[in-house]
């Protein structure tokens, strides 16, 4: 870079700000290219800032400054000073006084997608985390606190609807001109990341919604005309995530309406603004023909998510972006708990901690790690990440399990009760969980402070002439950038002793303390739990429901964790007992391999499956989790260095082979009697036989038989809906020949019309295991459909090929790290906060092997070495680099 390197922002620096800004009214005269924004500002001295009043510096980017007016008076350019982020006057009056400012914008050059933008003709805005300063000069922080008012004008053929947050409290037309308005406001004062416009030619869904007080809410979904059939299912989960806040936390709705719009273009998954949230339409748009089960799932969850921030981060916002967790891991615990609920509670259980290991766990162990609350960044964008928002989640599940449910729920209303109206920080939080549950969470602060994985140690001894079985489990945090020394964590580990035959042993302390829940609580370096009246030598079953989000090893041989599978009765941890089979039994067929050796046969592995699959008792998403094998992304984080993908690849593929050789007739009989006749469903019964169905079908094609394939070809050709469509369609990714080139060509002549349906098309193809993987995503980036400048397209190709084809993104001479390294370049160029995004891929390449490793290090230092990186991509590279 030619200018200074960015300077990072401290937590430690923090200081209320010098103002404060009591109201906000804003006139938008909405146009493609000079979109005039005139504000008015009541500004007052903030009394919690005590100390010399300096001048007010307002946040500004990408803004032509047309005038200013300071209590009605305009300014001269003498009177103040701009630059290209900020506008600066240096004498303002003592006491309250109001300011106004008209500013022009250019809303179809934005390409970043932060502020005002046009999305396919439809004006929307993104002002989280700093976009508000590129629709108007404002002090753009999250401690500003502000009751809006925003009249909206616009040529109604243009854009017939008019939006923005609150009520609706008038609209008409703008004399003779063609134009027209809407005036709305927000009772609620809310931080400026908060506000939302959108301005197009839109088409409603409408519904209604009676609150637990007997308030009737209107609820409204707009999208682009002709889509409005892919509605219903993001209007019930809508409902139902407003049901359920009331039921499980109490928490109503508080204004007249609730309105969602659904744009293609957005760098993000949704954005909570009040009352008026902004989506990325693949999170709202579905009908079975067009979205799998997994859409289905997503909008749910995503929906809930968003709807839930209306207490946890709208009503309590944080104080500055280093709080982010308070709202964002705070959120996903509650929309995890929307999904456990609704769904299936171990099902949705192993998803979480799917996502967090393989997301979180990479990012925790490697250039990137930061604690769940950071203590510093350079650009705040690059701070949504797994840690924030997956271990933030975690950490408020921790202390559920701390405190028990009923507990928290009392906190949680005593957090809203002191915090409503306020920008709160993680200590305000925690202060409330103490006081209503009479709890010391003093030493759980430091999960918030620590970065990394922590790393539990747990062995079980059994003593027969005592019918004692003592537990040891020491504990310790590995060094992370800039943290090297850590103190040991408070970590609530559920437990459970299984006997001989399977049954549940009580669990009684030497000091005569019964552990109810099977609760113990690990606070030391390493402890001792010793537990009497245990008849014979238990089996140990640690971290059930996974309570604490850490790397466990414990004494357990395979024929414990085949125990396990079949006999414990927490659903969690028996699933977890065969993923930690398998992958030692995939990390050992890897060495093998990669010696040009070949793998022991695992017939009990086999087994144990088989034993599970056979029990009915078990649903049918349980069983399709279980079928599952460990990523290569996992085996990879379980080797843990000197890494060869091909090999990891390789072994996953051998032990597919071998289960569906030894489970043929088990893996026929799960696909004949999972069919589904009749209408399609997406409710969780039927997604999770269709689950179950289409695993099965994944592993009888990993036999590599010929009658297998065409099984496939013909579920393909008979698939009712996407979900089956797209399982298959997933399977001849990895096939080469005429058969996959003919599937995709017909998917692509279907469905070349629909943005959304041909992402799959784009994402399966990418994702594909065949040699020549990345110069197929080459080819795909010169497709007519395809643009760089459309997040979701850039999602759906070079970001499904870096983050989920390990063999094409490594691949050995260096070409999947140039491919990606050249689009996160250009990409830079217009939207910083998807190419920064994009290079999170390149986390974990101090673990690959040396020839690897020397190919990603030098795309590294080849972006590194770019002239005028985004703040947002030179932080990421310097990192990961250092």
């Amino acid at each position: 870079m030619d200018d200074p390197a960015p300077q990072p922002v401290f937590l430690k620096d923090y200081k209320p700000s010098q103002f404060l800004i009591d109201t906000v009214t804003l006139d938008v005269n909405l146009h493609p290219t000079a979109t005039r924004v005139r504000s008015r500002l009541r500004i007052r001295p903030n009394p919690e800032n005590s100390g010399t009043r300096s001048a007010l510096v307002l946040d500004g980017e990408a803004l032509e400054l047309d005038e200013i007016r300071l209590r009605g008076a305009r300014l001269s350019h003498s009177d103040y000073e701009v630059t290209d982020t900020a506008l600066t006057l240096p004498g303002v009056p003592e006491g309250p006084f109001e300011l106004e400012i008209t500013t022009y914008c250019n809303p179809e050059a934005n390409k970043a997608l932060s502020g005002l933008y046009r999305s396919r003709e439809i004006f929307c805005t993104q002002c989280e985390a700093q976009g508000f300063r590129r629709i108007t000069y404002f002090l753009d922080r999250p401690d500003i606190l502000s009751r809006y008012t925003t009249r909206l004008q616009a040529d109604e053929e243009m854009a017939a609807v008019l939006l923005a947050n609150g009520n609706q409290v008038e609209a008409g037309k703008s004399g003779n001109s063609g134009t027209h308005y809407a005036v709305w406001e927000d009772p609620h004062p809310k931080p400026s990341y908060l506000f939302a416009m959108v301005g197009g030619a839109l088409a409603c869904v409408a519904d209604k919604f009676t609150t637990m007080s007997g308030r009737v809410v209107d609820l409204l979904i707009y999208v682009e005309p002709g889509v409005e059939n892919r509605c219903a299912w993001a209007m019930e989960s809508l409902k139902r995530s407003m049901k359920w806040d009331e039921e499980r936390f109490g928490r109503e709705y508080d204004l007249d309406v609730f309105m969602i719009v659904a744009v293609s273009d957005f760098n993000m998954g949704a954005m909570e603004n009040k009352g008026l949230n902004i989506f990325n339409d693949k999170l709202i748009l579905a009908r079975p023909e067009t979205a799998t089960d997994t859409d289905y799932a997503a909008i749910e969850a995503v929906i809930g998510h968003e709807y839930f921030h209306n207490w946890t981060g709208n009503r309590v916002t944080c104080r500055d972006w280093f709080q982010l967790c308070l709202k964002e891991g705070l959120t996903v615990f509650r929309d995890q708990e929307f999904t456990s609920d609704l769904r299936s509670r171990p099902v949705a259980r192993i998803a979480d901690v799917r996502m967090l290991k393989t997301h979180q766990f990479p990012e925790d162990s490697g250039p990137l790690a930061h604690p769940v609350r950071p203590d510093s960044y350079i650009e705040i964008n690059n701070f949504y990440t797994a840690t924030v928002y997956e271990k933030g989640a975690e950490l408020c599940r921790m202390i559920e399990t701390i405190v028990g449910r009923a507990g928290f729920r009392t906190a949680m209303d005593l957090y809203f009760e002191r915090h409503d109206g306020d920008a709160a920080t993680v200590e305000d939080f925690i202060a409330c969980m103490e006081k209503a549950t009479d709890t010391d969470l003093g030493q759980f602060m430091l999960w918030y402070s620590q970065a990394g994985t922590p790393e539990v140690v747990a062995s079980l001894t059994y003593s027969a002439r005592e019918k004692t079985a003592e537990l040891n489990v020491s504990q310790i945090t590995p060094p992370t950038p800039g943290h090297t020394k850590k103190p040991p964590l408070h970590m609530p580990l559920k437990i459970g002793l299984l006997g001989q035959n399977g049954d549940e042993l009580p669990l009684f302390l030497d000091s005569g303390e019964e552990i109810e829940d099977g609760l113990i609580h690990l606070r030391e370096s390493e402890q001792i739990f010793r537990f009497t009246d245990i008849p014979s030598p238990p089996v140990l079953s640690l971290l059930r429901g996974y309570s604490a989000p850490v790397k466990l090893t414990a004494n357990l041989n395979e024929r414990d964790l085949e125990f396990l599978m079949a006999h414990d009765s927490d659903p969690f941890n028996r699933w977890q007992a065969g993923q930690n089979y398998a992958l030692r039994i995939l990390t050992a067929a890897a060495a093998a391999l990669r010696k040009d050796g070949e793998p022991e046969k695992v017939p009990a592995f086999a087994d144990a499956l088989a034993a599970t699959l056979r029990d009915e008792s078990l649903e049918p998403a349980y069983r399709a989790e279980v079928l599952r094998l460990p990523s290569e992304t996992d085996i990879a984080r379980e080797i843990g260095a000197n890494v060869d993908p091909n090999a990891i690849h390789r072994a996953r593929k051998w032990l597919r082979r071998e289960i569906s050789q030894a489970l043929r007739s088990e893996l026929i009989s799960l696909y004949e009697t999972n069919a589904l006749p009749g209408a399609y469903s997406p409710e969780a019964e039927d997604a999770g036989k269709r689950a179950l169905r289409n695993t099965a079908l994944s592993l009888l094609c990993a036999s590599g038989k010929q009658d297998d394939a065409q099984r496939v070809a013909r579920h393909y050709r008979q698939a009712a809906n996407m979900t089956d469509k797209i399982a298959a369609l997933g399977i001849f990714t990895h096939l080469e020949g005429e058969t996959r080139e003919n599937a995709f060509a017909g998917f692509f002549k279907e469905w070349k019309n629909d943005h959304l349906v041909i992402d799959k098309w784009f994402s399966l193809q990418a994702m594909s295991s065949l040699q020549d993987a990345p110069e197929r995503v080459e080819e795909l980036t010169r497709h007519r459909l395809f643009s760089l400048k459309t997040p979701n397209k850039v999602r759906a190709v070079i970001g499904a090929f870096a983050n989920m084809n390990p063999t094409g993104f490594h691949r050995e001479d260096g070409a999947g790290f140039r491919l990606v390294a050249n689009a996160v370049l250009e990409i830079d160029g217009f939207n910083p906060q998807v190419s920064a995004r994009l290079l999170g891929a390149f986390k974990s390449w101090r673990m690959l092997e040396p020839v690897r490793q020397a190919k990603a290090h030098a795309e590294l230092e080849r972006i590194a070495s770019h002239d005028n990186l985004s703040r947002d991509l030179f932080e990421i590279v310097t990192k990961t680099l250092n």
